[in-house]
């Protein structure tokens, strides 16, 4: 007898309104489906089990059926696609703040209008994210600020909503970059890192979270970190960042777990598996459920190795190198780590490649960027690792390049002479399935056309659908297709919530080093009175050309500094003195680029610096690995940058270090120092009593060390060289290869040193993660 399916009037189901934003329905077996009573949706009844029908057709098909797995249910979807659909499933937003600014970064308008001269609400969706959700038929979503916990749940409510009324009823999936740091690299917020929002709680991130040693307290963040993106409606974290922190000028070192290829392993098996887990009643199968947020890990196969530290973001720093051949040391964070869990989801969901041409590695002798690279999308990553999940390019390759190698704009390294349909059809073909930065369909449709033309139809169907189901995959699994709807006072609980914030902290003071403690000045628990001079910090401009104002100002807050001493601005007065320093750093962009050395005749290439102190690079290659680029500058053939000098733009903290030295006298001076990559120690080291170094986690955690509330554990998870000769001479891609810095106790700032009250720590962590 074949089974009756009815289609029930909403009002004649036993719902329950959980706001007034959606309405939601019980199943029997604890499924709980939600639905916008805005969008149209009905629910259909079989077999005493309730469905939502996404597609409108008065049937239940396979892909709205809950009970079947996601990959059955993706597939039949991909069927029903078009083309059309299909491309704007392969696309990735631009980034979107809530509620959108009114001009620059992140504008957008509500019925033509400002925010403010609309009288929308922040949570309403933007005429652009309204056109991109039903012309161009988008569904994943780039976030970066939000105004509150509350209003980002109310968004995410009204764009499920829109997307639930249109189409095949695809739900949004909703991404962020790492949001729960205190801090940002060099104070700047990038296009990587310009997510985060007040109401979240604080972790280490990068070196500071590596700094642990412990993939516990990583697993444990990511457990934390999903929930609260959950609650705020993000189900895809651009993270985490695997690459071996094994180039220490990077200036993206600071977002690595550092340059231990054992450590950065267990740290990104740990952070991905805490982040994709679910248990007990949130999962629903496979460790997949309700507080499962995707891991996108990046960047394959590691942007570790930048050629001079300069960086893939620009056509200046394009190409990675590896003069120590040591490439396939670079895979392990993926291949035995993201891609080994040890959670029942097993693996990444999804793989971003980083901007730069992995120079002369591909096998086929083709040397592209990462993301249009055939060889190593699919030779290697699909077919000799068997990955099969999403992958998805760095943002921007597609678009066109700046006219100058400084100016921060598309990064289609490798085919900069194609057009943009092309750079499409390049990525596509050699086994990209999303396209990250890209809100317009038609370049997608464009390159789906090309193929037609070289392999027919058929194949390029098959070929879409294949990326297709990928995509689908990772919303089936994560139920947003039956219940995508938040509770915006449940978020604004959850979000923050101060069990979150103290783990949080808890992390923050296992992260932080002591690296001297001359004469045991540390801890200095008395509440005796410090001096603690203010820093000058020059103008500088962020990525997008826009100039901050010079200050002169405290370095901490002293409202903190005063709840552990008594604070004097007379250093005679002083028992003891606190300097707060950042690591030597340079412009937004990273450095190793001077567009005034090109205008002047020069090639533009010059150093990156670790040290405070004015630099000239005498140890430098005379002839740089890799270069070329045959649009912008085809006459630069050598990016060597060798007796060449420059002067990092916070120089003047040395400055700082030396004066108050020669103030305190023979009393006791600690440095704390901010750091955001290795830095050179021997400039200062010796005039230091006490040297502490955080990696961006908060001050009060650093007095808490300081104050003896709490005993330093945390340990180096990069070298620190004893000057720039040894940066010079070491290789890229090679891991624990520069003399270290020896103090004036006879300690050697190595990877994995740090000292706690007793001396030198030596425990189960130094001897797993030993060199």
């Amino acid at each position: 007898m074949k089974k009756k399916l009815v289609i029930l009037p909403l009002l004649s189901i036993s719902l329950c309104c959980f706001s007034q934003d959606f309405i939601k329905v019980e199943n029997q077996n604890g499924t709980v489906l939600g639905y916008s009573p805005n969008s149209g949706i009905k629910i259909i009844t079989k077999d005493g089990l309730k469905f939502k029908d996404l597609n409108k057709n008065g049937k239940l098909d396979p892909y709205e059926d809950w009970r079947l797995p996601a990959e059955v249910r993706a597939k039949d979807l991909a069927k029903r696609m078009s083309v059309e659909q299909i491309a704007g499933l392969m696309l990735y937003s631009g980034h979107q703040t809530i509620p959108a600014k009114a001009s620059g970064f992140g504008a957008g308008t509500y019925n033509g209008k400002s925010i403010e001269e609309s009288g929308a609400n922040p949570w309403n969706l933007t005429d652009e994210q309204k056109k991109i959700l039903k012309e161009d038929n988008l569904r994943h979503i780039l976030i970066v600020t939000v105004e509150s916990p509350e209003v980002a749940a109310k968004w995410n409510n009204s764009m499920q909503s829109y997307a639930e009324s249109i189409g095949l009823g695809i739900p949004g999936n909703t991404s962020s970059d790492p949001r729960h740091a205190g801090q940002v690299s060099g104070g700047v917020k990038a296009e990587f890192n310009a997510g985060g929002s007040g109401e979240i709680s604080v972790w280490p991130d990068g070196l500071a979270m590596a700094a642990t040693f412990d993939p516990a307290v990583m697993k444990q963040f990511g457990e934390v970190a999903a929930k609260e993106y959950r609650a705020l409606g993000i189900t895809t974290a651009l993270s985490p960042q695997i690459d071996l922190g094994t180039e220490p000028r990077w200036f993206r070192i600071s977002m690595t777990y550092g340059e231990s290829p054992k450590l950065v392993t267990d740290m990104g098996r740990a952070y991905t598996d805490g982040f994709q887990t679910s248990t007990g009643s949130a999962e629903i199968k496979d460790g997949w459920g309700y507080n499962s947020v995707n891991a996108m890990v990046k960047h394959w196969p590691s942007g570790g190795p930048e050629e001079g530290g300069r960086d893939g973001h620009w056509a200046f720093g394009k190409f990675a190198v590896y003069p120590g051949n040591n490439f396939d040391m670079h895979l392990k964070p993926f291949t035995e780590g993201a891609f080994k869990l040890d959670g029942k989801t097993k693996e990444a969901s999804a793989v971003m490649p980083y901007y730069t041409i992995s120079y002369n590695q591909a096998k086929d002798g083709t040397n592209y960027a990462n993301g249009f690279s055939k060889y190593i999308i699919t030779d290697l990553l699909r077919e000799k690792y068997g990955y099969d999940g999403v992958v998805c390019t760095d943002w921007m390759i597609t678009h066109d390049e700046g006219s100058t190698p400084d100016q921060f704009r598309g990064k289609p390294w490798g085919v900069e002479n194609m057009n943009e349909n092309e750079r499409h059809y390049m990525a596509l073909m050699a086994g990209i399935d999303h396209f990250g930065g890209n809100n317009q369909v038609a370049p997608v449709i464009a390159a789906y056309q090309m193929g037609v033309k070289e392999h027919g139809k058929i194949f390029m169907r098959q070929r879409f659908e294949q990326s297709a189901v990928r995509l689908l995959k990772n919303i089936f699994r994560l139920g947003l297709f039956e219940n995508p709807y938040l509770d915006p006072l449940q978020s604004s609980s959850t979000v923050g919530c101060p069990e979150f914030m103290q783990a949080g902290y808890n992390a923050q003071l296992k992260s932080i080093v002591m690296l001297k403690n001359k004469n045991n000045i540390l801890p200095v628990s008395d509440k005796k009175t410090v001096y603690i001079p203010k820093i000058y910090s020059p103008a500088t401009s962020n990525w997008w050309g826009i100039w901050g104002e010079p200050t002169l100002d405290y370095p901490v807050n002293m409202d903190i500094v005063k709840k552990y001493y008594n604070v004097t601005s007379d250093p005679t007065k002083a028992d003891f003195a606190m300097v707060f320093v950042s690591s030597p750093h340079v412009d937004a962009d990273g450095g190793g680029y001077s567009i005034d050395d090109r205008k002047k005749g020069g090639n533009g290439y010059v150093p990156i610096s670790l040290q405070y102190g004015t630099y000239t690079a005498t140890e430098g290659r005379g002839q740089s690995i890799a270069a070329g680029d045959p649009v912008i500058d085809p006459t630069i053939t050598n990016r060597s940058y060798k007796n060449k000098t420059t002067t990092v733009n916070n120089t003047m903290d040395l400055n700082t270090i030396l004066t108050t030295r020669k103030m305190m006298g023979d009393k006791p001076m600690i440095v704390v120092v901010n750091a955001t990559r290795p830095m050179v120690f021997n400039e200062f080291e010796d005039k230091a009593d006490g040297i502490i170094i955080r990696f961006g986690v908060s001050e009060q955690a650093v007095l808490d060390i300081v104050s003896g509330k709490y005993e330093p554990s945390g340990l180096l998870p990069v070298q620190m060289p004893a000057n720039m000769a040894t940066v010079e001479k070491q290789n890229e891609d090679v891991p624990f290869d520069m003399e270290c810095h020896k103090d004036t106790e006879g300690n050697k700032y190595d990877f994995g040193f740090g000292l706690n009250w007793k001396g030198i720590i030596k425990d189960a962590r130094t001897q797993r993660y030993s060199k």
